[in-house]
């Protein structure tokens, strides 16, 4: 027996309506990965062949951007901007997570006088654009001589300064169950035990959320550490990628992105560790206790 005409329409239109999907969603795709595959492409190409060229991909790919990277920039070996990436952004995330979540316990968790004014003028601080700030902290900064120095950019990370992550963390405490803390009261337990044995294994997806944003968003700074940091021993990948262009002599174009896309590595490295935590945070911020 032969399907009804109207059923072979149906499904005539469901296939074409799958086939279009998935068509502009390879368009989507591609469109997307086209910078990755650009990067990738100039990374094995001359200086000059990645200016003055539109093709993808190399014709006669060479090796030699990467070797070069191998001497170094201006006899500083380029594992010491990588390394100076690193201790920023691991310094970073150990002092946001510290200072965040001490702040956002202390918001879901404790009763005290002005706790809602004082939530709202943190929520404030996240509408204030960053250029308005860093007049007067690089002000502030260098009557202290700090200037040159890590201290500039690691020091917010210790205070709780980042609202964004203090709201993220809070809004996920305030799901926990009042039941724990309460029998934990009934075990002779204060804040602080409660905050490090109970609150933060609780959270954390919110923790790991919140560290991979922070390491990311270390990892690519290139504001901060052009204000304050001066010494070129002391530059990060995004400072050393900018020593390839130089406006007075020949720029290093095949150097500069192959260090590009070396440095894309330990962030892509540290998302893929993590990226279980991430979804499980997103999942999880919506339920309650």
């Amino acid at each position: 027996m032969s399907a009804p005409p109207a059923a072979v329409a149906n499904s005539s239109r469901r296939v074409r309506g799958s086939l279009a999907w998935h068509a502009g969603a390879l368009a989507v795709l591609a469109v997307v990965l086209y910078p990755v595959v650009w990067l990738i492409g100039a990374s094995f190409k001359e200086g000059d062949e990645i200016i003055g060229s539109l093709q993808l991909l190399p014709t006669d790919p060479v090796a030699k951007n990467y070797t070069r990277l191998a001497d170094g920039l201006a006899d500083i070996p380029i594992s010491t901007f990588f390394y100076n990436s690193a201790f920023l952004a691991v310094g970073s995330v150990i002092g946001v997570l510290l200072s965040c979540s001490l702040a956002a316990y202390a918001f879901a968790r404790i009763k005290f006088a002005g706790r809602n004014m004082f939530f709202v003028l943190m929520i404030g601080t996240l509408l204030l654009p960053y250029h308005v700030l860093l007049i007067p902290q690089y002000v502030l900064f260098q009557k202290m001589e700090l200037i040159d120095s890590y201290t500039p950019l690691l020091l917010g990370k210790y205070l709780a300064t980042e609202a964004f992550f203090v709201f993220l963390m809070v809004q996920f405490m305030r799901n926990l169950p009042k039941e724990l803390d309460e029998a934990a009261r009934l075990d002779g337990c204060g804040h602080l035990r409660i905050y490090w044995s109970i609150v933060l294994p609780l959270c954390r997806p919110a923790l790991i959320t919140s560290a991979i944003f922070t390491f990311i968003n270390t990892w690519n700074d290139f504001m901060g550490p052009l204000i304050y940091v001066n010494t070129p021993e002391k530059y990060t990948v995004a400072l050393g990628l900018k020593m390839f262009v130089d406006q007075e002599a020949v720029s290093d174009y095949g150097g500069m992105i192959a260090m590009s896309l070396v440095a894309l590595l330990p962030v892509l490295a540290f998302f893929l560790a993590f990226q279980r935590y991430l979804i499980d945070g997103m999942a999880t911020s919506g339920l309650k206790g």
